[in-house]
């Protein structure tokens, strides 16, 4: 009997052995969503097992006791126990082993900490490859932001000369008693100003090639088809015309000034029939060719005047306004810095 009830009790140390490590194993394994079946699967297993172990314990006390009666013999309470109830170590073993199993948790109050892995070789790290066009635009971008920088510290310690050619053009309007029309900044504006102010003094525009009876062999439009008449073309291409006929009619007066390749016949071309710019050479070609004074207002300078070529000057200049020599005068105002394009002529009209 004694032989029989320890070879049983050592059974059921294994059997709650291997259970344990069985649950334990499940609860590694269990992912969220299998975690609460796993949770349950291993309390049955644990109920189960406790209850099988009770069922054997009892069969065999049960079978120890039919044995003892049917022999007839009789056993005192001490000696029943002892026969009945494991020994004591036997017995703190069996119930460790469910505590063990009972106070296995699938969600530890303390999460488990992770097992520290061998130690690897350090591999070294590979080395980048350098990205060179990466490496250009910063550096092309850095260059460009420190040339603002400069540019705009530069510019904030610079005198403003816009706004200083602007007062200085007030001033002299104010002096003059002039008045400023804008004229657009077109390319033609030189020409469209001195049309405009011809119109205002009372000089017909298409008066310069009646004044001069060559003008038009010399400095009309060649082989391309003239208008009709010179009031279907716009003022500003009339005046243009004027200055490349008088040009081409002095050749030998201008010549020495012009620098354009192909000499005076290509200059006179671009001048009649682009949108090149006009300057002192034009205007001083422009006088002569209507025989008008030209009075150019500069800021920060003095009045430039511009007379007739085949006029004879006085020492005291000329009148304005038809006085004297009965030579008319127009006003135009030129700006270097006023305008983002470049320069700029607009066309002065007097006030009273």
């Amino acid at each position: 009997m004694e032989k029989t009830l320890e070879q049983m009790q050592a059974r059921h140390r294994k059997e709650l052995r291997d259970l344990q490590g069985r649950i334990t194993s499940k609860k590694k394994n269990a992912t969220k969503k299998t975690r609460k079946f796993v949770n349950d699967e291993c309390a049955e297993l644990e109920r189960q097992t406790k209850e099988r172990h009770d069922e054997e314990l009892r069969t065999l006390k049960g079978a120890a006791d039919g044995h003892d009666s049917f022999d007839g013999q009789s056993l005192d309470d001490d000696e029943r126990k002892q026969q009945t109830v494991p020994p004591q170590d036997d017995q703190d073993q069996l119930n460790n082993l469910a505590d063990n199993l009972n106070s296995t948790t699938l969600l530890p109050s303390h999460p488990p900490q992770p097992q520290p892995q061998p130690a690897q070789p350090q591999q070294p790290a590979p080395k980048q490859k350098r990205n060179r066009q990466k490496e250009r635009l910063a550096r092309r971008q850095a260059e460009q932001e420190a040339a603002a920088l400069a540019a705009s510290s530069e510019a904030a310690g610079m005198t403003d000369h816009r706004a200083a050619e602007r007062e200085a053009m007030r001033r002299a309007f104010a002096a003059h008693a002039l008045r400023e029309l804008e004229i657009a900044p077109d390319g033609h504006c030189l020409f469209s100003a001195v049309a405009d102010q011809l119109e205002a003094v009372g000089v017909p525009l298409s008066s310069w090639s009646s004044r001069h009876d060559d003008a038009k062999a010399t400095g009309g439009r060649g082989g391309e088809t003239e208008d009709k008449a010179e009031g279907m073309a716009p003022p500003y291409r009339v005046v243009r015309r004027a200055a490349a006929g008088w040009i081409a009619m002095h050749r030998d007066e201008y010549e020495g000034f012009i620098e354009e390749e192909g000499g005076v016949e290509a200059y006179v071309r671009k001048i009649r029939d682009t949108a090149e710019w006009g300057g002192q050479l034009e205007l001083a070609a422009l006088a002569s060719a209507y025989g008008v004074e030209i009075r150019v207002v500069q800021g920060g300078k003095r009045v430039e005047v511009i007379h007739p070529a085949a006029a004879e000057v006085d020492g005291q200049g000329t009148a304005e306004g038809g006085k004297g020599d009965g030579r008319k005068t127009i006003w135009l105002a030129y700006y270097r810095h006023g305008y983002g394009l470049g320069e700029h002529y607009n066309s002065l009209r007097r006030t009273g």
